[in-house]
């Protein structure tokens, strides 16, 4: 039988956080996720900020299905970012060759709490949800920290040229206290780039 994967959404917008922000990508959103972001910290969780995305639905696709819409939604884009979720629960082999194939190129934004090396992937972004030493993707062309007031400087077990702080929102408003402290974070330890969540800002998806 055909493996199938479980999709929340797939869709078009203009990326609106990190390194590649402001360009033109496919999202698609896999269900289901291995962590629980709260505030608090827990068992799934570091604590620090609430997940702010809907990612429990969804339904089942075939490769050949997923492939066929993930092209019509494309059109002339030739950009695919997997997203949760946590994609690397679901993501394989399988579904990055027919997407090469059709010419686009492929992205992840993963936890890092699954090796997504051997996926042969174009774009790697790791923003840890875990504790460092349970990072298991250890290398990416981004890594993306969220952080509120008082949270300190991470110290990456994923190795990058591109580190980011992204300051935490109150659900989709953007919250001051945060971004004077991500803005001084970055001053004072000037490798690092600020990261703000602009989709929240400009209302897009």
């Amino acid at each position: 039988m055909n493996k199938k994967y479980r999709i929340n959404e797939v869709f078009k917008t203009i990326q609106g956080e990190g390194y590649r922000s402001g360009t033109v990508n496919v999202f698609v959103r896999f269900s289901g996720c291995n962590l629980t972001c709260r505030m608090e910290p827990g068992e799934k969780s570091i604590g620090g900020f609430d997940c702010d995305t809907e990612f429990a639905s969804g339904d089942w696709f075939t490769l050949d299905q997923l492939v066929s819409w993930i092209k019509k939604e494309a059109g002339d884009c030739r950009w695919v970012i997997f997203t949760g979720g946590e994609p690397a629960l679901q993501l394989d082999l399988d579904l990055v060759v027919a997407l090469h194939d059709a010419d686009f190129w492929l992205a992840i934004e993963t936890n890092g709490s699954i090796d997504v090396s051997g996926l042969e992937l174009d774009w790697i972004c790791v923003s840890p949800k875990v504790a460092e030493h349970a990072v298991r993707q250890l290398t990416a062309n981004e890594v993306k920290y969220v952080r509120n007031f008082g949270q300190a400087i991470p110290k990456p077990a994923c190795k990058s040229d591109n580190q980011l702080i992204s300051p935490g929102y109150d659900g989709s408003n953007a919250n001051q206290r945060n971004i004077e402290w991500c803005t001084k974070l970055v001053m004072d330890n000037p490798t690092w780039r600020l990261s703000v969540q602009y989709h929240k800002l400009w209302k897009v998806r």
